[in-house]
Parts: structure tokens; sequence; C-alpha cells
């Protein structure tokens, strides 16, 4: 498949926006259902021939490095005599890799809302928003130059926006949707001053040209420097804060737990595998130039670690379901973040920069999973409080299945996807610093108790009162997303994901493995903290009175 192809990825999903947008109300719910899910299918086919076409056909690598490939690259607006924005599409492997999360979740959200959303009100507008949401991020991710990147990170903004309020005659949501716009918006000034600086000073927006030569460009801004730290040092601190802000990393992470008053599918779309993603792979694609900083990648270290600890820590005392997965992905994306401020070429070649796109990837596939679990759960018991579920292993099997596949998958648990990727955060972390080590694997034991604490409180507490409703397994378009995903996170771990994506682009002759001193003891972290969560929660008790267990059980 010709990568030119590529532009159809940005095309179709914002045809489709249009046609919803402008016709929807004229045609039937279920017709504007099925239009969006045809499309966005097309739209992942396309997506996995570019990327696998990338990978696999040696026409793009040269000297053992796969080449970037641009596309459309039109110029768009001239500033002065040199600087210029262009517009087009370009393909490396991480925004390779990109196609293939947001294509697979988009598909399986809107596949799974034509149940999940049956019956609402708006239903055509809501397939309308999910294109619009689908054609923003993927032209996120292809962006030839950063100031095409900030359109769309603006575009998924105003999307994430439209979601999280689809339900506008809700207060909760409209406050909920306005939070999450302002607070974005400012960490967004931060990025747009971030890109002044340092096309003022390298005199291009273009991101092959920042990532050409970037000793030289850090080199000629050296001499100017405010507050002890050179311009390109606080270019792209700024820059990182818009990620920061995007991708809900303390003390920006406010909007995040309340955006979930969003459709449910909506928070597996945007708030699991690819909106809070988008300031991780901000980084990744600048990721160059950052290692030139430094002291701006401690500040990604210590942020990162930072909110890892303390939203794996309020995940904890969380009762409703959907705000526990929220704080559990605001935990994972600091994982990212985490292994990118701690990769240094000098270890092991920037092996955190490998692993952060390995759990993107990975964590994309099972965090979705898990919301679409939520939102089956929450769909045939209608309410979003553990108080209010209960021995639903009988009633769901193959939700059940499904969510604990999930569960083990991000308490990184072997063979589970999760279990390889965050072997390679940890491994990266040690390698910069035990401390780091120590403190990234003591928020992986947390992330093992709060994911099994949720899971027993679901699936083996004694039930509520369901002579009403007897809750059963969703229909099959609401299923199979949930099987397709539970064979992802099954087997994800297994593709030698350091062979396609490494920050210099050279293809290593062969894959590093796993470091099994680093990989046994995060496994007998995990285990205890999973029987401890077994002992605690496996069984229903009456909670203590005070204290910090009685939150646990809320």
């Amino acid at each position: 498949m010709d990568l030119s192809l590529s532009i159809i990825t940005l095309i179709l999903p914002l045809f489709t926006f249009f046609l919803l947008g402008l016709l929807g109300m004229k045609m039937p719910k279920k017709t504007a259902g099925i239009i969006g899910t045809c499309s966005m299918l097309i739209t992942a086919v396309v997506s996995y021939g570019v990327a696998l076409n990338y990978f696999f056909n040696p026409e793009f690598v040269e000297n053992g490095v796969r080449q970037v490939v641009a596309a459309y690259d039109a110029t768009w607006l001239t500033f002065g005599d040199s600087l210029k924005v262009t517009m087009g599409v370009l393909i490396d492997p991480i925004s390779a890799m990109m196609l293939i999360v947001i294509s697979t979740i988009s598909f399986c959200v809107h596949l799974y809302s034509l149940g999940y959303m049956h019956g609402e009100k708006g239903f055509q507008r809501y397939y309308a928003f999910l294109s619009l949401f689908t054609f923003s991020m993927l032209g996120l991710v292809v962006a030839t130059n950063i100031f095409q990147m900030f359109i769309f990170f603006e575009m998924v903004g105003v999307s994430s926006y439209l979601l999280i309020g689809f339900y506008y005659e809700k207060a909760a949501a409209v406050s909920a949707s306005k939070k999450a716009f302002i607070v974005t918006r400012f960490a967004d000034l931060g990025f747009l001053i971030g890109i002044m600086l340092l096309a003022y000073y390298c005199d291009t927006f273009d991101f092959q040209s920042l990532m050409s030569n970037p000793t030289g460009i850090l080199t000629s801004s050296a001499g100017v420097t405010f507050m002890g730290c050179s311009a390109a040092s606080w270019a792209l601190a700024l820059i990182f804060i818009g990620g920061a802000g995007k991708s809900a990393m303390f003390p920006l992470h406010i909007w995040l737990p309340d955006a979930m008053e969003g459709p449910t599918p909506v928070s597996a779309l945007i708030h699991a595998a690819t909106m809070v993603v988008a300031g991780v792979f901000l980084v990744a694609r600048m990721f160059p130039l950052y290692l030139g900083v430094p002291e701006v990648l401690d500040l990604i270290t210590i942020t990162g670690a930072v909110t890892a600890l303390y939203a794996a820590i309020v995940a904890i005392a969380q009762t409703d379901i959907k705000r526990v997965l929220a704080f559990s992905t605001i935990s994972q994306i600091a994982f990212m973040f985490t292994a990118l401020g701690v990769a240094r070429p000098e270890l092991h070649e920037g092996i955190g920069y490998m692993a952060s796109m390995f759990h993107l990837f990975t964590h994309a596939m099972f965090k979705g999973l898990l919301f679409l679990c939520a939102g089956a759960i929450i769909h045939m018991v209608h309410s979003n409080e553990m108080d209010h579920m209960g021995n639903l292993r009988k009633y769901m099997p193959i939700t059940h299945i499904a969510f604990l596949v999930a569960c083990l998958a991000i308490a990184g648990i072997p063979p589970f996807a999760g279990f390889f990727s965050k072997d390679e955060i940890l491994v990266a972390c040690y390698l910069q610093s035990p401390v780091w080590g120590v403190w990234m694997s003591a928020v992986a034991g947390l992330t093992a108790f709060y994911m099994f604490r949720l899971y027993y409180r679901i699936f083996w507490w004694n039930k509520p009162d369901y002579s009403h409703h007897t809750p059963h397994d969703c229909e099959w378009v609401m299923s199979l997303p949930l099987v397709l995903l539970t064979i992802v996170s099954c087997v994800a771990g297994f593709i030698p994901f350091a062979d396609f994506v490494t920050w210099n682009r050279v293809i290593p002759e062969h894959h590093a493995g796993l470091d099994w001193t680093v990989a046994g003891t995060s496994i007998a972290v995990a285990v205890v903290a999973i029987l401890i969560a077994t002992v605690l929660f496996r069984k229903e008790k009456g909670a203590p009175s005070c204290g910090l267990p009685s939150l646990l059980y809320g």
C-alpha cells in the first residue's frame, strides 16, 4: 500500500464529520451510526496498511535506519523570508505506531457505541463528534511541523469539549467540559510561547529540520539565557507544559476525573487511549532536542514520578469505577513521561524512549478495554458506584473475563501486555537511578492493588438487589470490541517493539529482551499487592468506621 494513501486516514473522518454534522438529523439514527462505524473501519484498514507497509517495506530503510517519509507537504503560511508553515503528512516509526493505536481504539468505540448509545438523544451528533475527534488526533500524529501539530492539538481540545459535554442538559457535564477546555488552554498557552521561542532561534517549524541537527540548533541559542537557563531550555520546558496539560500531569490533572461525565465510550477513546497520550507523543516527537537539555528531562522525570504516585494513591480511595480508571490513566501516562525523562543515549541507547512508546501502545489496548468493560457494567446496573455492583462474574462472564485480563495486564503479570512494557520502563528507571527504580516499582505495586480492589468489588462481592433487572452480557456490537481488545491485551507484549521504534530509528540486530532481575522483582511486588487485595476484598466485609480502611471499603 502506497504511503500517499495515508491522506485517506485524514480525509475520510473529516468527510464523515461534515456528512453527519450537516445531514445526520435527516437520516435514521442507526444509519448515522453505521456510516460512522463503516467510515472508521475503512480508516483503520488504510491506517494498518500504511503502518505495516512502512515497517516491513525495505524501500523505507537506508543503511539500517528507517527513513522519515513526508507527503503532501505544501506551504500554507509564510512569515518573513524563510519561516513558513506547511501542511502535510509525516510518517516515521512513532506516527505509524500511533495510526494503529488511534484507528484500533476508535473503531472499537464506534462499533461499541452502536449498542451503548442506542436510543440516546443526539445519536447522530455523537457520531459526528467522534469522527471530528478521530480526524483531529490523526492529524496531530502525522503533522509535518510543530505549528501544524499545535493546530490539531487545539482541535483535539475542541473535540474533547464537545464529547465531554455531550449531555449538555446536565450541569455536571457542562461544567466538566468547560473545566477540561480551560485547563488545557492554559497549558497550551505555554506550548504556543515555546513554539514561538523555538521558531525565533531556529527559523523553522519543520520537524525534519529540527531533528536533523539538534545539537546545532541548541548551540545557536545557548548564548541567550534567562534565570540561568538557555532559550532552548525555556522553549522546550514550555512545550512540555502544553503536553503535561493535555496528558493531565500534576498540577494540571484536575480536569481528567471530572471528564468522566461524558459517555463511557468517550472515556475509552479520549481519556484512555488517544488524547491523553498527545503530550507523551509531543515530547517523543521532539526527543532529539530534549536530549540536549538534561535539566528539562529532569523536570519531566520528577513531574512524571510525582504524578504517578499521587494518582495511584488517590485511585485506591475511589468508589466510582470510572474515576478509579481516570486516576489510573493519569498514573499510567505519568509512567510514560517518567520513561522519557530518564532516557539517555548512553543508557542502552535511550531504552526509556522505546519503553515509553511501548507502554503507550499496550496501555491504549488494555485501558480502552477497561473503560469499555466499565461501560458494559454501567449499562447493566445503571450506576457507576461499586456499592451497586457485586457478583457480576456469574451474570456477565464475557465482561468478567475481559476485565480480569485487563487487570492482569495493567498489574504487570506475565504473559499479558502490560508486563512487558512496564518492565522496560522499570529497567530504564533503574538504569538512571535506583531511587527512581524503587519509586516506580512501588507505584506499580499500588496499581496492582487498586485494580484488584476494583475487580473484586465489582465481580465478587455479594450482589445487591438485581430483581428489577438481571444483568447479562451485552449484545454483540458491544461484546465484540471487548473480545478483540482482550486478545490484543494477551498477545501485544510479545511484539519485538524495539525492532520497530527506537529514538534514532536505527533498526537493532536483535531485540534486547527482558531483564529478569527487574522483571522478577516487579512480578513479586505485583503478586504481593494482588494477594493483599484478595485478602481484603475478595469477600465482602463490614467497612471499618474510620481511617484509611474505611476509605478503601468506600
